[in-house]
């Protein structure tokens, strides 16, 4: 091994780590994990092929990507303080500064990363931001290896609190979203799992038409709704119960959380 070895065999670890062995960023055999559950651990393996190895493995790697929920940070980086040597250290955990990192790991070369879970399915929205030890190179890999999974940006690391409010969270806003279109969708009669589908797809195809046009979102509605017509309708109903200033509000409660989980 030489690659990247991943502290913690979570969800978000196997999205990353599936994804750089399918685009071929990486052969299976220069990647390795380490969890405390072995449970995790055996997912992580069968999912993406890479072996689960001791934590002392982590000599062996290139690269060691901080995949570990942030409250156990502390616990779970203290065994390699003052081991990583000129390693890249890569932090997928939220909230958790550059400084810490540095800190707790000695590492210079620090990248923290901010991914969510349409990686799983090679749909991610990720941001990035190289410490001030990092090279440019260091951040051109990040961006390769979060590339594999979906998009990445580079930003400052003041964003990255941003970032988690609204790309990190935001698949849970989502799925709230086509539920209730769903269920909307059955109050008015159709069966639920044609309901479903429907909500899902109409919300990833406006997703796309974003993606894929230079248009504003305002345009793109404007686009479909009539005057006075059935969409007219929906939106003056949303727009009395502050829809748009409740997910603004979302996004930024989650920022606010995030940073309050770095201190």
């Amino acid at each position: 091994m030489s690659g990247i070895f991943f502290l913690g065999a979570g969800k978000m670890a196997t999205a990353i780590c599936g994804g750089l062995v399918k685009s071929g960023l990486y052969e299976a055999g220069s990647l390795a994990a380490f969890d405390v559950s072995e449970a995790a651990g055996k997912a992580f393996s069968q999912a993406t092929g890479v072996s689960i190895r001791p934590l002392d493995a982590v000599e062996e790697a290139e690269s060691l990507l901080i995949a570990v929920k942030p409250q156990m940070i502390e616990t779970a980086l203290q065994p390699l303080a003052g081991r990583l040597g000129g390693k890249l250290v890569i932090s997928i955990a939220a909230g958790v500064p550059i400084a810490k990192i540095s800190s707790l790991t000695g590492a210079e070369r620090v990248v923290r990363v901010m991914p969510n879970t349409p990686a799983l399915v090679g749909a991610g929205a990720a941001a990035y931001a190289p410490g001030p030890g990092a090279t440019p190179d260091d951040a051109a890999l990040v961006g390769r290896i979060l590339g594999a999974v979906g998009i990445a940006y580079q930003v400052r690391e003041s964003d990255l609190d941003a970032v988690t409010g609204l790309s990190g969270s935001g698949p849970a806003y989502a799925f709230e979203f086509i539920q209730a279109m769903a269920d909307g969708g059955v109050a008015e009669g159709l069966p639920r799992d044609i309901a479903k589908k429907l909500a899902a797809q109409t919300l990833l195809g406006a997703a796309k038409m974003v993606l894929e046009s230079d248009k504003h979102p305002n345009e793109l509605c404007d686009a479909v709704t009539s005057p006075a017509g059935t969409t007219s309708r929906g939106l003056e109903l949303l727009a009395e119960r502050a829809f748009h200033a409740a997910v603004m509000q979302a996004v930024r409660a989650a920022g606010r959380r995030s940073r309050e989980l770095g201190k």
